[in-house]
C-alpha cells in the first residue's frame, strides 16, 4: 500500500506544482508516511520518477491500443493526444528528463513505443483511405498531430492562444475528410466528458 501512496502523491504534487515541488519530505508529507520508504521503495527520487512514468505510460499505451482500434483512429488519437491531463504530465516528464538520465532513458522507451504503436496501426489505415505514405509519411502525420497538440498545450500554460482555434479547425477538417465527423468521444477518453 505504501509504495501506490507514495506514488499518488508523487502525481499529484507533479500535476499540481510541477516535478520541481516532488521532494521525498512532499511526497512523505502528501502521503502521510515517513519520506524514508521511498528509499526503501524506491532506491532514490529517480527510482521513484521512473517508476511514476512507467505506471502513466503503462495506462497511456493501454488508452492509445484502445483509440487506434477505433472505426475512426485518426478522430481517437487526436482525442487521446488532447487529453490535457496527460500532456501536462507529459510535459512535466520532458523538463525533467532533461536533468535525470534514469528518467530520460524511459521516457525515450516508451515514446518509441508509442509512436510505433501508432505507425504500425496508422499505417495500415491511411493505405485503406487511399492517402499515398510515400507523398505523407503516416510518421510525418503522427509527429505532427503529436507536436501541435503539445505546443497548444505549451502555449495555452503561458496564456497565448492566438492561432490555437484556426489550427485545431485545420486539423481536424484534414481528418473529417478522411473519416468524416467525429461520431463520438471514444470509451477511452470518456473521462474526459464528464
Amino acid at each position: 500500500m505504501a509504495p501506490v501512496a507514495l506514488l499518488d502523491a508523487a502525481e499529484a504534487l507533479l500535476l499540481e506544482e510541477g516535478y520541481a515541488a516532488v521532494t521525498s519530505r512532499r511526497v512523505g508529507e502528501r502521503a502521510g508516511t515517513n519520506s524514508a520508504l521511498i528509499h526503501y521503495y524506491f532506491e532514490s527520487m529517480d527510482g521513484l520518477f521512473v517508476e511514476l512514468f512507467r505506471r502513466g505510460a503503462e495506462r497511456g499505451l493501454e488508452r492509445q491500443a484502445s483509440a487506434l482500434q477505433s472505426p475512426q483512429p485518426l478522430w481517437a488519437l487526436w482525442d487521446t493526444l488532447h487529453d490535457h491531463m496527460n500532456d501536462i504530465r507529459t510535459v512535466e516528464f520532458f523538463a525533467l528528463a532533461h536533468h535525470r538520465p534514469a528518467v530520460q532513458a524511459a521516457v525515450v522507451d516508451y515514446s518509441a513505443r508509442y509512436r510505433q504503436m501508432h505507425l504500425d496501426v496508422l499505417t495500415e489505415v491511411l493505405k485503406g483511405y487511399g492517402l499515398d505514405v510515400d507523398t505523407w509519411p503516416p510518421v510525418t502525420i503522427i509527429l505532427m498531430m503529436g507536436s501541435i497538440s503539445l505546443l497548444l498545450l505549451i502555449e495555452k500554460g503561458f496564456g497565448l492562444e492566438m492561432g490555437h482555434a484556426e489550427m485545431i479547425d485545420l486539423v481536424e477538417r484534414q481528418i473529417r475528410a478522411l473519416e468524416g465527423d467525429r461520431w463520438t468521444v471514444h470509451p477511452a477518453l470518456a473521462h474526459r466528458a464528464t
